[in-house]
């Protein structure tokens, strides 16, 4: 399906590689480096889909993130980053991100976090019951731990924690979500 995706990043060739990318795919995509711009874009355009680079100068993508969440609660954001820790993703999906991919990402990691989301949703990117944090947190844990291939090591250090409290953490298991 083609999409009109609003891709911020102030990474200038970054950014130019995967609109690229994108194009090729057959998606129409709006190009901003900063705040500004990506507010200017989106009330131009008004895309269904977004990626947003979590630090960007002065404002950032999680502000860009929360403006466009109350601006456009239709739109699909994605967020990436190179610092990429737990306490990040939970706050990019608190703000109203759907998706938290670490960089470098590429297009076609992007587009299967969209189409991963969509499949489980269905209306509006607003849910009427937030989910724990907890169970985010899993989710996150388990994404991070499947993009490296099982490898609990790899995992750890992509998520910047010790292996052996990511180790913990798994073996809790998925956090029962019958607690209030």
């Amino acid at each position: 399906m083609h999409h009109t995706i609003l891709l911020v990043d102030d990474d200038r060739s970054f950014c130019t590689a995967l609109a690229g990318a994108l194009r090729r795919r057959g998606h129409t995509v709006l190009l901003a480096h900063d705040y500004t711009d990506a507010v200017a874009e989106a009330e131009a355009w008004t895309p269904d889909r977004a990626v947003i680079d979590l630090r960007m100068g002065a404002r950032g993508g999680l502000e860009l993130v929360q403006t466009l969440r109350q601006t456009h609660p239709e739109l699909r954001m994605v967020v990436l980053t190179g610092y990429g820790s737990i306490a990040t993703a939970v706050e990019a999906i608190k703000a109203g991100a759907i998706h938290y991919l670490t960089k470098p990402a590429d297009a076609d990691e992007i587009l299967a976090a969209f189409e991963r989301t969509d499949a489980q949703v269905d209306g509006p990117a607003t849910s009427p019951t937030p989910r724990r944090l907890e169970e985010v947190e899993w989710d996150h844990l388990q994404r991070v731990l499947t993009d490296a291939g099982g490898n609990v090591s790899e995992a750890a250090r992509r998520l910047g924690m010790h292996r052996r409290s990511l180790q913990r953490k798994l073996a809790r298991g998925r956090p029962n979500g019958d607690e209030s």
